[in-house]
């Protein structure tokens, strides 16, 4: 059954590193998970040992990181290969580990030397599988000079303005409204950088209609949390549990070509959510905010469309009447996201997810936040939802 996964798992711990934008985080990119994962197990009051699975991002790092933990029982160990949607999946596959008993506590850090060490802007290489799109990006986008995300994601962008009239100051709005929810958040990258409307209108063009604003950041830093069964979660007292009460993944037609989908703005989400909010029993107006993957403004805008809390065509409306900030309709990013906290493919949306159910949020709290969701995108538009919500 659809419902079978509803609230069977809970998050009960979550641990990030400081994020910055440096030389070098002074960490290897393992030691960089070493510690987040180390924070979520404290934060979980257990031991690191008592972890017995791992998710990760890639393959062959589930068992460095058993070692250097003294996990001497890794009972499940899996990687979800969906770019910027991986972090969300894996959630999906945490939950049924710990819900059928493979495993009691479900480990899933993600983070890099995403600023000092390798970045994406670093593009180089295609043909050694960089990038995890597949052979229709080399043959068909490449050749033309289409090969970065921003070029990527400006088609659909573009296309958007033209059919619905979506305008600049729509996504303008969403850049400084998460830049402004960084400056309550002392772990932002951005925090103490507040931004403006004209500070976005005058940044330099990256790929039009994207400019300098409408792009996530690149830092280094990495964020974790543990998924453990509800039973489980019941009987610990450290925090209030954060059920996952439904998880769900998509993916586009085709996945790996954006302009010859018969539905040029079917993506990932457009599948994944309504299955999402079934599993959960709710729908997008029982929602108190949203965390959503903001790799550009753009998709921002499009996923609160396809995850259901506007119509298709009305996200810049949403945006401009409704609000996205901590006193409007949706609060959207509460803790900067991608674009103004850091970018860890979106773990740290989940780590703030949980904190604004526990209460834990500070400043930034979202008075009263019962439901919460957290997106996931990836590669062409692969998505991730999942529901979560407090006791």
């Amino acid at each position: 059954m659809l419902t079978s996964l509803r609230d069977q798992a809970c998050v009960i711990g979550v641990g990030e590193t400081r994020y910055c934008r440096a030389p070098g985080s002074g960490m290897s990119n393992l030691g960089l998970l070493l510690a987040a994962a180390r924070a979520a197990a404290d934060d979980a009051g257990i031991s690191p040992r008592d972890i017995d699975g791992i998710m990760t991002m890639g393959g062959g790092i589930a068992e460095s990181l058993a070692a250097n933990l003294g996990i001497e029982n890794l009972r499940y160990a899996a990687s979800v290969h969906m770019g910027g949607a991986s972090a969300v999946a894996s959630l999906q596959s945490a939950a049924m580990a710990v819900a059928f008993g493979i495993a009691n506590h479900v480990l899933i850090p993600v983070g890099w030397n995403g600023y000092s060490g390798r970045r994406a802007r670093d593009i180089s290489d295609l043909g050694a599988g960089v990038l995890p799109v597949g052979g229709t990006l080399v043959d068909h986008y490449t050749p033309f000079g289409c090969n970065a995300p921003p070029q990527w994601y400006a088609l659909m962008c573009q296309r958007h303005m033209a059919e619905y009239g979506t305008s600049p100051e729509a996504l303008g709005t969403i850049s400084v409204t998460f830049r402004r929810h960084a400056q309550l958040n002392p772990n932002a990258v951005m925090h103490g950088r507040p931004m403006t409307l004209d500070d976005y209108f005058n940044s330099p063009w990256i790929a039009k209609p994207y400019r300098l604003f409408d792009c996530c950041l690149e830092t280094d830093g990495a964020a974790a949390v543990i998924v453990t069964s509800a039973d489980r979660a019941e009987r610990a007292e450290r925090h209030v549990p954060v059920y996952l009460s439904a998880v769900a993944e998509g993916h586009p037609y085709p996945a790996d070509d954006i302009v010859n989908r018969p539905d040029f703005f079917a993506v990932g989400l457009t599948y994944a959510a309504p299955k999402a909010f079934e599993m959960a029993g709710l729908g997008p107006a029982d929602v108190d905010f949203a965390q959503i993957y903001d790799c550009f403004t753009f998709e921002v805008l499009q996923q609160l469309e396809e995850a259901g809390f506007c119509p298709r065509g009305e996200g810049g409306k949403f945006v401009l009447e409704s609000g996205i900030g901590l006193d409007g309709r949706l609060p959207v990013n509460t803790h900067g996201g991608l674009m103004s906290e850091a970018h860890v493919a979106g773990m740290n949306h989940v780590v703030e997810a949980v904190r604004q159910l526990r209460g834990e949020a500070g400043a930034r709290q979202v008075d009263g936040a019962q439901v919460g969701v957290v997106t996931g995108w990836g590669d062409f538009g692969d998505g991730a939802l999942a529901v979560l919500r407090r006791r």
